[in-house]
């Protein structure tokens, strides 16, 4: 895993402390400095590849988001800050995330691992891992427990949606992925992978189709229903053309 070089920037001790402490407690956070201003940042930053940047708002000399005004390639932001009327302009700044001081170690991973999900939307192909040949587009990463978890799209068998998580099943795994996601989310990713929405509960990937009877797809040991609204469009992906039900 590829990890992001990161620094804080606080003014406060305290303050400075407890980001250290949060970014040791990421496995994919690489901790270059902590910076008690605007300037000694903006010194890192010149002298070191920096991805991200946990950056206080209200500091002597220049303002966080001041700080980021200056900056013409800037990394991405997370905003960490005891007062809520920049958050307006923290977004328009394009920041990844807003966060409220005191910040729980939850809050802070979940606002970490946004930024690594866009940190390897925008890496380049070099610095990108790719396993077993696999196209870069076949895959993407999901939240687990605090965690991004890459998922290989042609290992995957079918989707099931719950009320607020989905499973997602892969081969070779005797348990799926829970995250907590939209189909709507995951249908986009896999559509154009050979993908079917077949059930409002159930994406399905074609080519793991072993049988089809009485309106049930068979994968593996999974029984999956098909939708009458779906069943013909089915047919029609599969190149089945009888006039029958499925």
């Amino acid at each position: 895993m590829e990890k992001m070089n990161c620094i804080v920037v606080d003014d406060e001790n305290m303050g400075r402390k407890l980001l250290e402490e949060n970014v040791r407690q990421i496995p994919f956070l690489n901790l270059v400095a902590s910076c008690k201003n605007a300037f000694d940042a903006m010194e890192q930053i010149q002298s070191n590849k920096i991805d991200l940047i946990f950056l206080d708002i209200q500091m002597p000399g220049m303002l966080g988001t001041q700080f980021v005004q200056t900056m013409t390639h800037k990394p991405l932001i997370i905003f960490v800050t005891a007062y809520d009327n920049y958050a307006v302009e923290s977004y328009q700044l394009d920041a990844v995330d807003y966060l409220m001081k005191p910040v729980s170690l939850e809050r802070f991973s979940l606002a970490a691992n946004k930024a690594f999900q866009v940190f390897n939307q925008q890496s380049p192909v070099s610095n990108l891992k790719q396993v077993a040949g696999e196209p870069l587009e076949d895959f993407f990463f999901v939240n687990v427990e605090y965690s991004l978890v890459r998922i290989s799209i042609p290992q995957i068998s079918h989707i099931e949606g719950l009320k607020d998580y989905v499973k997602i099943f892969l081969d070779g795994e005797r348990r799926p992925v829970l995250t907590k996601s939209t189909m709507k989310s995951l249908e986009s990713k896999v559509l154009p992978h050979g993908f079917m929405r077949v059930h409002k509960s159930f994406i399905v990937n074609l080519r793991k189709i072993e049988s089809i009877k009485q309106q049930r797809i068979k994968i593996a040991t999974f029984d999956i229903p098909v939708s009458d609204s779906h069943a013909a469009e089915l047919m029609e992906k599969l190149n089945f053309t009888r006039p029958n039900s499925v």
